[in-house]
């Protein structure tokens, strides 16, 4: 069991998603940057599935009222375990009674802190994971309260990892560029938005969540502002609306919608997409398949040797 003294800017509890009901508009939610997620979990010795708690920008206190072991990764923050410093990326032991203190955050806006059988909530539709915007999951579909108190699961028995690990891609500070192909209505953009894009540096806007991010930066003008029909919005999806200022799509993202889509951050550099927060930059550079398809092999395969 673990006590919440303290429960940070905004924690919740996340496994990979609520897949299999976007036909029915469910949101998929899970983990903003599953790398990791995954990792977290791995150096606990946890199957990927399990629940973590998802840290943001500002970490929380926490009590343990038995023996678990714990993991952070992702975002690195100062971590105090009663008092005394601990590292991220590699596992440690908390004492029963033990306080977990998260303190500066130093890169990256995320952190995914793991425990041995993983945070146990009930499952909604198949899922832990928390989703803010519809309010399920997790702890009453919102993020952690003081005094929340959290269930751990059974321990698998698996070994957790020993010694320190690196993440498998370099955490952003301040900003990061992120390769994406393109969309299917691209169409719809004028000619000289469609030049500048890849060009313009823009800055997540503070009016941003899990849903996803507003940016800032030189309007993209529309070449047809006619009605779309509604579409499939995969995460990493970059709409432009009618007022010309792109939205990335993240974890929290409807199932479908009807604005402009001039591109799709691919799957390898969206954990680096999902350790952005407000006031970063971000750049766009356009890519093919077969380089989306290589950096993806190569982010699986580095995961892959961590052990």
């Amino acid at each position: 069991m673990i006590r919440v003294l303290e429960p940070g800017l905004m924690t919740t509890v996340q496994d990979r998603g609520r897949w299999g009901h976007q036909d029915l508009g469910v949101p998929v939610a899970g983990p903003m940057d599953e790398c990791s997620h995954r990792l977290a979990n791995r150096l606990v010795g946890n199957s990927s599935e399990l629940a973590t708690l998802e840290v943001t920008l500002v970490g929380p206190s926490l009590e343990f009222l038995a023996e678990t072991m714990c993991a952070v990764a992702g975002a690195t923050f100062e971590l105090w375990l009663d008092g005394v410093q601990v590292q991220t990326g590699r596992a440690f032991c908390v004492p029963p009674g033990g306080g977990l203190r998260f303190g500066r955050r130093r890169a990256g806006a995320r952190a995914y802190l793991a425990v041995s059988g993983g945070i146990d909530v009930p499952p909604v539709l198949g899922s832990r994971s928390t989703d803010l915007a519809s309010q399920l999951g997790g702890i009453g579909g919102r993020s952690l309260r003081a005094g929340d108190r959290l269930v751990v699961g059974r321990s698998t028995g698996r070994p957790a990892i020993c010694g320190a690990v690196n993440l498998p891609f370099r955490l952003p500070v301040g900003g990061a560029h992120v390769r994406v192909m393109n969309g299917p209505d691209r169409e719809r953009v004028t000619p000289e938005a469609l030049a500048s894009f890849p060009q313009v540096r823009f800055t997540i806007d503070p009016d941003s969540n899990r849903m996803g991010y507003r940016l800032r930066g030189e309007l993209l003008a529309l070449a047809d502002s006619s009605p779309l029909l509604s579409g499939p919005t995969p995460v990493g999806t970059v709409q432009v609306p009618p007022s010309g200022s792109p939205i990335v799509l993240m974890a929290d993202r409807q199932t479908t919608g009807g604005y402009v889509r001039i591109a799709t951050v691919i799957s390898a550099d969206l954990p680096v997409a999902g350790q952005l927060g407000p006031g970063d930059w971000l750049a766009f550079e356009l890519c093919e398949h077969r380089e989306a398809v290589a950096a993806l092999i190569g982010l699986e395969q580095r995961l892959m040797h961590i052990s």
